[in-house]
C-alpha cells in the first residue's frame, strides 16, 4: 500500500469515529450487501466484490430446479453445504443466515421462491456491523416475476419409518399489492435410536465411580410445523411496505433412551429411563417499511413482535434390576414458558459514486416468565435489554476497497424475584480490505468483532436436578462475552474451477461456557467467564466443472487448531471437517451424492460433533412436475455426541438413530398472469424469543 492510499485509509477510519460519535443518539443494524466494484469471473457466473461472492445462475441450474432450496443446492457454492432433505444450510459447521432481497427469511420463505425469479444469490464470508455478529450471510436478490400468481407444493417421504416433510405455497397479486399464505409441516416420529454412553465421576476426596450403559432401546420425535400469510406493496423505487404473520407450533421435541448401567464400585446393576424434550407455539407478527428520498438516500424501520407458550421438561428414572425392584431416583422436572421478545430497528443509508455510508438503531427487549411446576409451581420472571448503535463507511480508492465500522452495545438482564442482574456495555470495531490483482485474483483481509449475552438458561438461578447427585443452575453474575476473528483468503479463478483458501483465526477472552464443581455431595452444572478460547483455520473450498453442462462438483475442508482454558483447566482440540457434494445432471435427470463431515467443536470441558452424512438422490423433472427418490445415510454409521473432558465428571456420549431411510420425493409448481416479487427488506430486526430448557442428562 502507497503513502497516498495509506493516507486516504487514515482518513476513512476518523471520518468513521467521527460519525459514530455524531450518529451515537440514533444508530444500530444496517442494510443489503452493495459493493462498489466487481469483478467478473467467466467459467461459473461468479461475480468477486470487495464484500460479497456474486453467484448467477445458469439456465441449466434453474431447469432442473422445482424451488429456491434447490437452486441454492444446484449453484454448488463452494464452502456452503445444503442439504435439501434435512433442510439444512450450514457453512463450516456453522449456522447461515439466509435473506431474501436483504430480509431476514426462514427455509420455508426459501423453498417457496420460484428458480425463475431468483436473479442472484449473495454470498457474504464477512457480514459487516450492521448483521450483529452472524457468522455467515445468504441473500437472494428475487426480480419482479411477469406472473400474477403461482402455487408450490412438495412432499418427501420416507419408505421405511415415519418420517417426511410437506410444503405448500401461494401467491396472489393485485396491483401494487401482493398476498402470500403458505404451511409447512415436518414429520419425525418415534424413530429408532439409542445411545452410547459411559461416565466417571471423582469425588474431592480422590475416590472414582465409572457407570457404564448398555443400550437397551429408545427413539427420537421432531414434528413440527408452521403456517404464515402476508401482504406486501411495493411502488418502485420509493416506497417498499410488508407485513407478515405466522405461527410456528412444535407438536413433539423429545428424546427418549432406555439402558442397563453398571457400577464399578460392585454395586447391583441399575436399569434407567431418560427422557426430555418440548412442546410449544410460537405466535410472530413483523412489518416494515423501507422509504427512499432523494439523493440516494434510504431510511429502513422495522419492527418485530414473538411470543412463546409452551413447555420443557425432563424426566430421568434409576430402578434396581432385581427384585423386590426400589427406586434410586425420579426425577421430573417441568417447566412451562410464557415469554416474549420485540425489536426495532431503524436504518439510514447514504450512496456516493464511490463509498457508502450506513448508520442504525436497535432495541431488543426479552420478557420471560417461567413456571417450575417440580418447585411446587415457583414463578421466576427474567427481563433483558439490548441497545446497539452502529455506524460503518465503504470506500473505493483504484483496486483497493476499504471497510470500517464501529458499534456500541448496551445489556442488562435482571430477575424480578431475586433482583439479581447485570449490565454492560461493549464497543464493537470493524473492518477489511479488499485488493484485485486482476480479474482472476482476489485478497482480502477483514476483522471482525461481536459479543453474546449470557442467555436465560445459563444465568436462571432455578436449580434443576439432573439425576441422583447431579444438579444444574445458572449463573446471573455471568458478563457479555467479547470475540474477535481475524481472515485472510485468497479467491482465485481457472477456465474450470473457483477456488478460495485461507486462514483465519478466532478469541474469545472471556466466553461464556459450563463449568462443573463439588458443592457438599452434589456436582453442579453451571456457567462462568472462562479464560478464553482460541483456535486458528485452515480452509480450502474449490468448486469444479468436470464435464461442462454435465458433471459438477464442489466441497469444503478445514483443519482447526483450539485451545479452551477456564477455572482449573486447559484443553486443545485438533481436527479436520468438510463436504462433499456431486452433481451430474441430463436428460432432465439429476443424480446427486453428498457427504458431511461434521466439525468436532472445544467449549468448555467438552468436545461435541453433529451430524456425519451421505445421501444418494435421483431426480426427474417433467412439465411442471418433478419426482425423486434418495436414501439418507446409505454408508457409514449415524454418530452425533460429545466427550467430556472434566476431571470430575469424565464421560463419552454417542447419539445413534436409525436414518438409513430410503425416500421418495413428489413437487408440483404452477404459475399464472401478472404477478410481483416479494419485498425487498434491507435488513430483519431479530426479535428472537428465548424459552427454558429442562436439564438433562
Amino acid at each position: 500500500m502507497n503513502a497516498k492510499i495509506f493516507t486516504q485509509f487514515l482518513a476513512v477510519m476518523l471520518a468513521i469515529i467521527v460519525s459514530c460519535e455524531a450518529v451515537a443518539q440514533e444508530v444500530s443494524d444496517t442494510i443489503t450487501g452493495q459493493s462498489l466494484h466487481e469483478v467478473v469471473v467467466q467459467a461459473p457466473k461468479v461475480i468477486r466484490k470487495a464484500d460479497m461472492d456474486v453467484y448467477f445462475p445458469s439456465q441449466s441450474a434453474v431447469e432442473y430446479s422445482r424451488n429456491g432450496m434447490q437452486l441454492l443446492h444446484n449453484l454448488m457454492i463452494p464452502s456452503l453445504s445444503v442439504v435439501e432433505a434435512m433442510g439444512t444450510i450450514k457453512a463450516g459447521g456453522q449456522s447461515v443466515q439466509v435473506r431474501i432481497n436483504g430480509r431476514e427469511a426462514t427455509i420455508d420463505q426459501v423453498k417457496a421462491l420460484l428458480p425463475q425469479t431468483i436473479k442472484r444469490v449473495e454470498w457474504i464470508d464477512n457480514p459487516g456491523l450492521r448483521y450483529q455478529g452472524t457468522n455467515y450471510v445468504l441473500n437472494f436478490i428475487v426480480a419482479n416475476p411477469t406472473l400474477g400468481g403461482s402455487m408450490q407444493a412438495e412432499d418427501r417421504q420416507a419408505l421405511n419409518t415415519a418420517w417426511g416433510d410437506y410444503f405448500v405455497d401461494s401467491k396472489f397479486n393485485n396491483g401494487r399489492s401482493q398476498w402470500d399464505v403458505g404451511a409447512n409441516f415436518k414429520l419425525t416420529n418415534k424413530v429408532k435410536s439409542h445411545r452410547d454412553y459411559t461416565e466417571t465421576f471423582t469425588y474431592p476426596d480422590g475416590t472414582s465411580l465409572t457407570r457404564d450403559e448398555t443400550p437397551i432401546g429408545g427413539h427420537c420425535d421432531n414434528t413440527y410445523g408452521r403456517l404464515w400469510g402476508a401482504y406486501t406493496y411495493i411502488k418502485p423505487d420509493t416506497t417498499i411496505f410488508y407485513v407478515e404473520a405466522s405461527v410456528a407450533p412444535t407438536f413433539s421435541d423429545d428424546y427418549y433412551a432406555k439402558g442397563r448401567m453398571s457400577l464399578t464400585d460392585g454395586s447391583e446393576d441399575i436399569l434407567l429411563s431418560d427422557s426430555h424434550g418440548d412442546h410449544g407455539t410460537t405466535p410472530r407478527f413483523s412489518a416494515y417499511l423501507e422509504q427512499h428520498f432523494r439523493g440516494r438516500q434510504t431510511l429502513v424501520v422495522d419492527f418485530n413482535a414473538t411470543l412463546y407458550f409452551g413447555k420443557s421438561y425432563s424426566d430421568y428414572l434409576e430402578q434396581t434390576t432385581a427384585p423386590p425392584v426400589a427406586t434410586l431416583s425420579d426425577i421430573h422436572t417441568m417447566i412451562k414458558d410464557r415469554n416474549q421478545a420485540y425489536a426495532l430497528q431503524a436504518n439510514y443509508i447514504k450512496r456516493w459514486k464511490q463509498s457508502k455510508f450506513t448508520a442504525g438503531a436497535s432495541y431488543t427487549a426479552n420478557r420471560n416468565r417461567s413456571r417450575y411446576e417440580n418447585l411446587e409451581g415457583e414463578v421466576f420472571h427474567q427481563h433483558q435489554d439490548k441497545v446497539y448503535l452502529f455506524a460503518e463507511y465503504l470506500q473505493r480508492i483504484q483496486k483497493v476497497t476499504l471497510t470500517a465500522g464501529l458499534g456500541a452495545q448496551f445489556t442488562k438482564f435482571q430477575f424480578k424475584e431475586t433482583e439479581q442482574g447485570n449490565h454492560f456495555c461493549n464497543l464493537r470495531p470493524q473492518a477489511s480490505i479488499n485488493y484485485r490483482l486482476n480479474d482472476d485474483h482476489q485478497f482480502r483481509l477483514s476483522f471482525q468483532s461481536w459479543q453474546s449475552a449470557p442467555s436465560l438458561a445459563q444465568t436462571n438461578v432455578a436449580p434443576q436436578q439432573i439425576d441422583g447427585f447431579q444438579w444444574r443452575i445458572g449463573n446471573p453474575h455471568l458478563k457479555t462475552s467479547n470475540s474477535y476473528q481475524l481472515t485472510f483468503r485468497y479467491n482465485f479463478s481457472l477456465p474450470i474451477m473457483e477456488v478460495s483458501l485461507g486462514v483465519r483465526a478466532f478469541t474469545s477472552p472471556n466466553a461464556i461456557t459450563p463449568i462443573l464443581y463439588w458443592a457438599d455431595d452434589k456436582l453442579i452444572n453451571s456457567y462462568e467467564n472462562s479464560r478464553g478460547l482460541q483456535n486458528l483455520t485452515f480452509f480450502l473450498s474449490p468448486q469444479v466443472v468436470l464435464i461442462p453442462n454435465w458433471l459438477m462438483a464442489s466441497g469444503h475442508v478445514q483443519y482447526r487448531m483450539e485451545r479452551m482454558r477456564g477455572t482449573g483447566y486447559k484443553f486443545y482440540n485438533h481436527n479436520w471437517s468438510g463436504n462433499v457434494d456431486v452433481m451430474l445432471t441430463h436428460w432432465g435427470f439429476e443424480l446427486v451424492g453428498q457427504y458431511v463431515r461434521a466439525q468436532h467443536h472445544l467449549w468448555g470441558e467438552k468436545i461435541s460433533w453433529g451430524e456425519n452424512l451421505t445421501i444418494l438422490q435421483l431426480s426427474y423433472n417433467w412439465r411442471n412436475w418433478q419426482f425423486g427418490a434418495g436414501v439418507i445415510m446409505p454408508f457409514g454409521r449415524y454418530d452425533q455426541g460429545s466427550k467430556m473432558l472434566s476431571p470430575w465428571n469424565t464421560n463419552e456420549q454417542h447419539l445413534r438413530l436409525d436414518m438409513s431411510m430410503p425416500y421418495v420425493s413428489v413437487s408440483y409448481h404452477l404459475q399464472w398472469g401478472r404477478q410481483k416479487r416479494g419485498a425487498s427488506k434491507l435488513f430483519n430486526a431479530d426479535a428472537s424469543v428465548e424459552k427454558s430448557s429442562a436439564a438433562g442428562r
